[in-house]
């Protein structure tokens, strides 16, 4: 295919795959989905991990999120939607403010989707991703993206869901193109079967704490193995739903018998929305679904996806089903997996207990919690809170009576939406208060008070702990048919090295572009700094916070300081001429900006005065919103070790500096070249330094600094002309 005029430039020909020649080039499954989707590609060429690409996916999804997409799309100068049967709107968020602020904002993206024809699903239908899975928009071997950072469920469906963000999707909406950086593959095999009472939650729960040194950090996961036939399609998806905690950007199952024969199952269901008639009754039968139908599932079983026996993987993990007991996460991190039993001994008391969330809250779920509260009631001093995954759940929940039962055992309804789970409305965690989730994440303040506990753990397990006053297992698990309570039967083999090339040096920078960052360095010894603790989600969806006052608010849940300091030092600096950009440069640990999609955490680093964030490695959902939106992000494991050996307390990072501050000011100062890539780092009083390579950023990241990040890379582009 021929590149538009406006695609035809250098500057965007660097994000494009290279070049070759080779047909026969072995592809994963995942590799072959993004195949299918990619556009602009050179005659001949296979994508492969590592490429840049041109994507046209099948769909595009916003939530609460899609008001200030529209500002996006309206300030590039953008007038219609490209394709709209492309994106979809679901409000799921913030659905418990029912204030008039919120309420005209759904309103304008509600009109905003009449307008430009985009299909529209109102607060109360239930989870854009469950939404997106129950109407087919996620379907098996397509590529579905979500301007929201749980896309990876849609991999339950086998399915190639990603996250993108609010800038990329303004992007879509207007191009229905967006970039991407093709993750390396990772092969997950699961072996052996479930014993009783042990469920997806508990796989991926223990996935996150067996590897949780970043094994699958910013990768898309294969997984394979004899253990998938077995699991039912909610349970893949809550596994490939928690994906993203784990720390990749996809996670896809097979298309194979087992989704098929749930795909008849729901295919049954719609076809009982309508009153069919006989074909001798001359009566035209009812429309199909038009995204699941008979005619696709048929096409799908005919055309089998799947990977070349020679595919390649960077690493390889192995995990044994039949070793695993049931697992909690926590307290507030996901990398910390405990078995049941094990909890069980310490009788932690609980206060709050969730059974809400994109994650567990599906027909099944509340089954399995309706057979635990059956009979009996909510802990005294225990709120229990519950909300179905969507409104079609509940419904479905409510016939077969599991709803009315959790509600006559003392559970609290809230209506089909994120709510507690993203920090929202009403339940959340208080100060000193502990609780236990069947959502994804635990992070510190995520679903309350950043000084309450918080634990994961599967539907029958939180209901068991809502009823008990503690976090125990239900009476129907039989420790007689579990295994040895121990850590599951785990591997890793087959890792291929990354190695990673000398730094160029004199790379050209782009014209405007600073040769030097320089500035005051603040350390933040922590590994997985993640971004409700760069940016707290109960600030995500107040649309009006300006730049200042998300300045005002950076770092906010790591430490409430951050922002003073930075404010301080900031007063000095000088301003930006032209060669030399000062500002506050930050070095934290590895996968800085872990978690959801929200932009303003870097957008509001970048305002707080902080031009460079240098880190052990990054989220990728982070890395791309910084790209966006100029937040320079250079990586050096070997400062971060430096940094921690000599300022973090026990030389390990996670509990702060040696004297317990959360944010290390020793007065150091560091400059960083950009055309070489050296990063001189002086120390105080004694004006020692030491200096570090880093790799610069390529000319095309130079091009969006310069231009102020990709919205106003677009408006250049509108204002030349090269779209026309």
């Amino acid at each position: 295919m021929r590149l538009p005029t406006h695609l035809a430039r250098p500057s965007l020909l660097r994000y494009l795959a290279t070049a070759t020649q080779d047909r026969r080039t072995p592809q994963t499954v995942i590799e072959k989905v993004v195949q299918k989707y990619a556009v602009g590609l050179p005659q001949g060429k296979s994508v492969k991990a590592g490429d840049y690409v041109m994507i046209r996916p099948e769909h595009v999804m916003t939530h609460d999120n899609t008001g200030p997409v529209i500002s996006k799309f309206n300030s590039i100068g953008a007038t219609k939607i490209h394709n709209p049967v492309q994106p979809v709107f679901t409000l799921d968020h913030d659905v418990q403010n029912k204030t008039p602020k919120n309420l005209a904002k759904y309103a304008n993206i509600e009109a905003f989707a009449r307008k430009h024809g985009v299909d529209f699903y109102p607060a109360g239908r239930g989870i854009g991703h469950q939404v997106l899975v129950e109407e087919g928009y996620a379907f098996p071997n397509t590529l579905t993206v979500a301007s929201d950072s749980h896309s990876n469920m849609y991999g339950g469906v086998g399915c190639v869901g990603t996250p993108i963000v609010r800038t990329d999707a303004a992007a879509l909406w207007a191009t229905g193109k967006t970039w991407w950086q093709v993750p390396r593959m990772v092969k997950v095999e699961l072996k052996g079967q479930l014993p009783p009472g042990v469920t997806g939650k508990d796989v991926i729960v223990a996935l996150c704490g067996s590897f949780n040194q970043d094994e699958v950090l910013n990768a898309a996961i294969e997984f394979t193995g004899d253990g998938v036939v077995a699991l039912s399609v909610d349970d893949r998806l809550t596994i490939a739903n928690m994906t993203t905690e784990w720390g990749a950007l996809v996670g896809v199952f097979p298309v194979d018998e087992t989704l098929f024969k749930w795909y008849d199952q729901v295919l049954s269901k719609l076809e009982l929305r309508t009153f069919s008639s006989s074909p001798s009754s001359g009566i035209p039968p009812p429309p199909e679904h038009p995204r699941i139908n008979r005619r696709r599932l048929e096409a799908l079983r005919a055309t089998k996806l799947e990977s070349d026996s020679d595919a390649q993987y960077s690493s390889h993990l192995v995990f044994d089903l039949s070793t695993l007991v049931p697992h909690v996460s926590g307290p507030n991190s996901v990398k910390v997996s405990t078995p049941l039993p094990t909890l069980e001994d310490d009788h932690i008391a609980i206060q709050k207990a969730y059974l809400v969330s994109c994650t567990n809250s599906r027909v099944s779920d509340i089954s399995a919690a309706a057979a635990v509260m059956k009979g009996n009631k909510v802990a005294p001093g225990v709120e229990f809170y519950i909300a179905a995954a969507s409104s079609a759940v509940q419904q479905e929940a409510e016939r077969l009576g599991d709803w009315d039962t959790l509600i006559t055992a003392g559970a609290k309804v809230l209506p089909a939406g994120c709510g507690p789970c993203i920090g929202l409305g009403v339940g959340l965690l208080e100060e000193g208060e502990t609780g236990i989730s069947a959502t994804n994440r635990n992070y510190k303040g995520r679903m309350g008070h950043p000084k309450a506990q918080a634990y994961l753990a599967s539907p029958a397990v939180v209901a068991a702990s809502a009823v008990k006053g503690y976090i125990c297992g239900p009476a129907s698990l039989d420790p007689a048919k579990l295994p040895p309570v121990q850590a599951p039967t785990f591997s890793i083999s087959n890792v291929s090295a990354s190695a990673s090339a000398s730094p160029p040096s004199n790379e050209p920078l782009f014209s405007g572009f600073p040769e030097t960052f320089f500035g005051p360095l603040l350390f933040a010894p922590q590994d997985n700094l993640n971004t409700d603790g760069i940016y707290p989600g109960k600030y995500t969806y107040a649309d009006d916070i300006t730049l200042e006052g998300q300045s005002k608010v950076v770092m906010e849940n790591y430490d409430p300081n951050f922002a003073s300091l930075v404010a301080e030092k900031r007063k000095t600096f000088a301003t930006f001429d032209g060669v030399h950009k000062e500002g506050v440069i930050l070095v934290s640990g590895y996968n800085f900006g872990t978690g959801s999609s929200r932009e303003q955490a870097a957008t509001a680093l970048k305002a707080a005065g902080v031009p460079v964030v240098i880190a052990g490695s990054f989220g990728d959902i982070f890395k791309r919103n910084a790209i966006n939106n100029g937040l320079v992000c250079l990586e050096s494991p070997e400062l971060v070790s430096d940094l921690t050996a000599r300022y973090a307390k026990d030389g390990k990072r996670g509990a702060g500096g040696r004297g317990g501050e959360l944010t290390v000011d020793m007065g150091m100062t560091i400059e960083v070249g950009m055309k070489d890539g050296k990063a001189v780092v002086l120390t105080v009083n004694t004006g020692e330094g030491k200096t570090y390579a880093l790799r610069p950023v390529g000319a095309s990241v130079q091009e969006l600094w310069v231009c102020g990040g990709l919205e106003g890379f677009i408006l250049k582009e509108i204002a030349n002309g090269a779209n026309a």
